[in-house]
């Protein structure tokens, strides 16, 4: 693992440093110019509050093509019930701060730090990071938020507090910008995004997809 220069904005080139399980590197800071940096290269930092700022590139890659969304019968119905309703950056800090909140199984606390949560505040506050808000009843019960970087949309967090509110505001939220988005980066796996269509690919082929659509 690389050790980073708080003074320099840089990180070992992912597409040639594997790292240990995924982390490429460590320290730095969290400023905006840093953090941008890291998820316009595929990086991203994921670490315990209070300890070392751990930067990630794990390969392979779990992530969800548009064109490759699941929507189970039993979802259907529940879409088509209009059970839910939608919007997007209607309350960006209470769906982060429910993000946070949420108690996960197998997870004795949270990796988002009030630091990050700030650092994603300032990315909503310019345009960069947006959320998208689940309602049932006037009520939010759902949501997830995460960063637009040209056509790639990376996704960080979410939060559901009735059954299916995530999954129904995931579908829509991808269904609505199918025509925009290349690729979803869904970061680390999970069963509930896996049962939605999203797989592994090779940590080279998300670098790929991921300069080409922002332009780097």
């Amino acid at each position: 693992m690389i050790k980073l220069n708080p003074n320099e904005i840089s990180f070992p080139n992912p597409e040639l440093y594997d790292g240990h399980e995924g982390i490429i590197a460590f320290g730095g800071d969290l400023s905006l110019e840093r953090v941008w940096y890291a998820y316009q290269n595929g990086i991203f930092p994921w670490f315990n509050p209070g300890e070392e700022i751990l930067w990630w590139c794990p390969d392979p890659r779990f992530v969800l093509f548009p064109d490759d969304i699941k929507i189970s019968k039993s979802m259907k119905k529940i879409l088509d019930r209009k059970t839910f309703s939608f919007t997007e950056n209607q309350c960006f800090e209470e769906v982060i701060r429910n993000c946070q909140q949420t108690p996960r199984i197998g997870q004795d606390g949270t990796w988002l730090s009030e630091e990050l949560i700030q650092v994603f505040l300032k990315f909503h506050k310019y345009g960069l990071a947006k959320s998208i808000e689940v309602w049932q009843n006037e009520e939010l019960v759902g949501g997830f938020y995460g960063l637009k970087i040209g056509n790639v949309f990376c996704g960080e967090s979410m939060f559901s507090k009735v059954s299916n509110a995530s999954k129904a505001g995931f579908i829509t939220f991808v269904e609505r910008n199918k025509n925009s988005l290349t690729i979803i980066d869904c970061q680390s796996h999970t069963p509930h995004l896996e049962s939605l269509g999203a797989k592994m690919i090779a940590k080279k082929d998300f670098l790929h997809i991921i300069r080409e659509n922002n332009q780097i």
